[in-house]
């Protein structure tokens, strides 16, 4: 026999009917799937709300949203209503941002080759910040700006190479990057001396962010021990500290809380005598653990003493990350939630690629049948956000759920949606 799902995957207002449905904020997975289809992304509004909460505690002097885990309007609205600015790492998600209310001062923009229309962009709608992450990009501002300009307000991102124990695709913080200024060669000074000196650029702070799914508290705090003592020595009035706190997506996963990590980084700061602001930048574990994924089940195919492979209406398109990284995550089925899950399956999707697996070691319960409802839950950042349009397949809707009413935030593409940049 295989463990139940672990409740505590679940987004925070999950219960179970007395027929054994799921039900997401009073929601019935099976009454959303009826409405929306599926594959569906369903959202606890309420659950992403208490994280942005506890967010802007830890960090009170600032903190903001990692878009590119998840970005729609909604998202946005919501971010900035409960006190976060957003960290954009495009002008593509600057836009949606923007129109979604979020004055541009909330702004920060990210990036390691911003172009000049990005930059431009960035100065004529006012964003409040932008992290500086070359040389070249220094040049191009200073092309860009003209006399009579505001200087626009920087942070350099530092590369203070620190291991942060994840997958290498992940990692973003060691010295062989393709993101900042590496503190051990010197570059990170450099960077430092060249902004202090220049007419189109105000020197805010230094940013660093050591990679995603970080577990260990000691990659965070050798990181804050690193910039603490750079942010000093240049009496820079912001430390920001970037993002990447791991969320678990396995039963057998644990992690730091959004305020167990708040507290570590102070506790550094404090030790170190920092009077810079502390900021910070989490994404992942604002929306991962707030989502499920709710798909249909379309083929069972037993291999007999292989494996039993069961095929879903979704696929790498809705959730590439098993695809990229070789990513984990837990499955079973809605009608069914408390279960010993006792059949060990492969769950896999609709792509014509053999790579397309969801979910490689999984187990739902054997009463499992076509046509099923199957819920992979914490797969709210990285999901939507990657998906794509592969084998020209449409992307899921997405809904928030929230006191037992359910809201269309991004609607399911139509075969219409596919030819609109199509010039044929």
């Amino acid at each position: 026999m295989v463990e139940k799902i672990s409740l505590s995957l679940l987004p925070d207002n999950t219960t179970i009917s007395e027929d054994g449905m799921i039900v997401f904020a009073g929601v019935r997975a099976d009454d959303l799937a009826k409405e929306y289809g599926t594959p569906l992304f369903v959202y606890d509004e309420e659950h992403i709300r208490q994280r942005c909460r506890e967010a802007v505690n830890a960090f009170p002097e600032g903190v903001s949203y990692a878009a590119k885990a998840f970005l729609s309007k909604a998202m946005a609205s919501l971010a900035y209503e409960e006190g976060m600015g957003l960290d954009v790492a495009t002008m593509g998600e600057a836009y949606v941002a923007l129109q979604a209310g979020v004055p541009a001062r909330k702004l920060t923009l990210h990036g390691n080759n911003k172009s000049f229309d990005e930059l431009q962009y960035a100065m004529d709608k006012g964003i409040g910040k932008i992290v500086i992450d070359s040389f070249d990009e220094i040049a191009k501002i200073e092309q860009l700006f003209s006399a009579g300009d505001t200087p626009i307000k920087a942070l350099i991102r530092i590369t203070p190479g620190v291991e942060a124990h994840t997958h290498e695709y992940i990692t973003t913080g060691e010295e062989d990057s393709k993101f900042g200024f590496t503190l051990s060669t010197g570059l990170a000074e450099k960077a430092i001396d060249i902004v202090n000196n220049s007419k189109a650029i105000e020197l805010m702070g230094i940013h660093a962010h050591i990679g995603s799914q970080v577990f260990t508290e000691e990659s965070f705090r050798r990181s804050t021990e690193m910039l603490a003592e750079l942010a000093n020595r240049f009496s820079l009035p912001e430390l920001c500290v970037g993002g990447g706190l791991g969320v678990p997506y396995l039963n057998d996963e644990s992690s730091i809380s959004i305020a167990e990590w708040g507290a570590i980084v102070r506790k550094v700061c404090e030790e170190r005598g920092v009077t810079a602001e502390i900021t910070a930048e989490p994404g992942r574990s604002i929306v991962a653990s707030a989502a499920v994924t709710l798909y249909t089940i379309g083929t069972i195919k037993e291999l007999e003493g292989i494996r039993t492979y069961v095929a879903v209406d979704g696929g790498m398109h809705d959730n590439p990350r098993p695809a990229l990284y070789g990513s984990g995550y837990e499955t079973f089925l809605a009608r069914d939630t408390d279960s010993e899950r006792d059949m060990p399956i492969t769950l896999v999707g609709k792509h014509c690629e053999s790579g397309d697996v969801l979910v490689r070691n999984g187990s739902i319960p054997s009463s499992a049948a076509i046509g099923d409802l199957l819920v992979t839950p914490v797969t709210g950042a990285y999901g939507h956000s990657m998906g794509s349009n592969y084998n020209k397949v449409l992307r899921p809707a997405v809904v928030f759920v929230k006191s037992g009413q359910a809201e269309l935030v991004i609607r399911r593409e139509g075969l219409e949606d596919l030819l609109t940049t199509d010039m044929g």
